[in-house]
This record gives C-alpha cells, structure tokens and sequence, in this order.
C-alpha cells in the first residue's frame, strides 16, 4: 500500500470539482499538495482552505513553457495527477471548431505536455508516481461526443503506452476511468446520467486505487462494464443501442 504521507503531489487541473476534492483528500492522507490550474485566486482559496502543506502554483495545460516553468519551481514532486479537462456537448451536425480543438489540446495533449514535463524529471529522481485521469466515454465513439470521446481516448492510451515503458522501472503509473461526476462539465448535459456521483466520492475511489498498484481502475463499476463490453460488440448492434 502507497503512503501518501510527507509525499509531494502536482495536481494539474484542481482549481475545481475532482481536482479540489482529491486535493483534499490527499491532504487529509497527510501528503503536501501543490495545485495547479489556470484560476489563481480559486487555487488560493483551495491553499487557504488546506493550510500547511499546500502550494498554489497557477499555470496553462496549453503552454509547455508554463508547465515547465511550475514544474521547475516545485522541484522535486513525488507523484503527478493530471485532472484538467474541459467539455462541450457537440454532435457532428453543429461542430464549433474552436471548442472542439480547445477539447483536444487540453485533454489529451495538455496530458501529452504534462507527461513530457514530469516524466524525465522522475526517471532522474529515479522515483515517482503519474496518474492520469480518463473516462469511461473514451472506450468506444459515442455521439454528442465529438471532441471529449475522442480526446480522452487519446488520454486513455497515452496512460498504456506510459505503463508498458515505465512498468520496469522506479516510476509507477496508474489509469483512473470514472464515469458522471457531479462538476461543471456535467452540469451542461441535458440527459439522465446514470451513476453519477459527487466528486468527493470520486475521490475517495481514486485514493483507493492511487493506494495500491494496480495499473487501472474503471468507475462505478457496474457501469464500467457496459462501457468496456461495447467493445466486443459488433458495430451495427453497438450504434443501434448507443445511438
């Protein structure tokens, strides 16, 4: 079991829903957490709100500079969270090119940056820890999905590929998949969501996996398993019953 306590965690995306939650429930595992986002005065509520043991340092999941400079000033970092997302319902028919190029770049490639960011600097401390979140929406295309689907897909493979080089060495990396939660990108769904939780539950669930060593972890798990059965269906019964 992983012991969170006198450890450093960089939580990229945590000025808001699971980013915050988790960033207190880390610190509550006695861990000094420092949180990251774009939001510097909502990250400086959150420091105030913790108290010792916690840093606001602000930077853009866009921007390999700005990553690499809060890396730099953290120095070194046990363990790397990556969190930040963003979400626009958006069929095929009504396409908004600047929403769906925003959802990509800060989903999958701002973890694509995180990754080129922290990495290295583990293998050298030859120690660590990265975790990424993805979703259950990135097993298979859903509709309404457009640029979400398709980017934490992305995000769910970058993690594969990471644990199949790094599974031998001194750093470990953990995929976490969750389904609904209630946060702001939720919150812009017009549908029923099944399952969904608030983020502090979630959270609870992502220190149980973070805890131990298993690679993935796909919640809440009665509904993972429709999402990861969609994938040994054929397609034509597959679009029928996700249409």
């Amino acid at each position: 079991m992983r012991n969170f306590s006198g450890k450093t965690y960089w939580l990229i995306g945590a000025s808001e829903g699971l980013g915050r939650a988790l960033a207190k429930r880390l610190h509550a595992e006695g861990a000094h957490v420092v949180v990251s986002a774009r939001n510097k005065a909502r990250l400086d509520e959150l420091v105030s709100e913790l108290g010792d043991r916690s840093t606001a340092v602000a930077c853009d999941v866009g921007d390999l500079n700005s990553l690499s400079q809060a890396a730099d000033q953290i120095g070194h970092m046990d363990g790397v969270v990556y969190l930040a997302g963003v979400y626009w319902p958006m069929p095929a028919t009504e396409i908004d090119p600047d929403d769906l190029e925003t959802m990509v770049d800060i989903n999958f490639t701002g973890a694509a940056r995180a990754v080129g960011v922290a990495v290295p600097r583990l293998l050298e401390q030859n120690d660590g820890h990265i975790v990424i979140v993805g979703s259950l929406s990135g097993f298979r295309g859903l509709p309404n999905a457009l640029g979400y689907a398709a980017s934490k897909a992305g995000t769910m493979v970058l993690a594969e590929s990471l644990y199949a080089d790094l599974k031998n060495t001194s750093v470990d990396v953990q995929l976490i998949n969750p389904g609904f939660i209630e946060t702001r990108l939720t919150d812009k769904n017009d549908f029923k969501m099944p399952y969904i939780m608030p983020p502090e539950k979630a959270a609870d669930i992502m220190i149980s996996h973070m805890s131990g060593n298993r690679f993935k972890r796909s919640f809440p798990t009665m509904f993972s398993w429709l999402f990861r059965g969609s994938q040994f269906l054929p397609d034509w019964m597959y679009y029928r019953l996700f249409s």
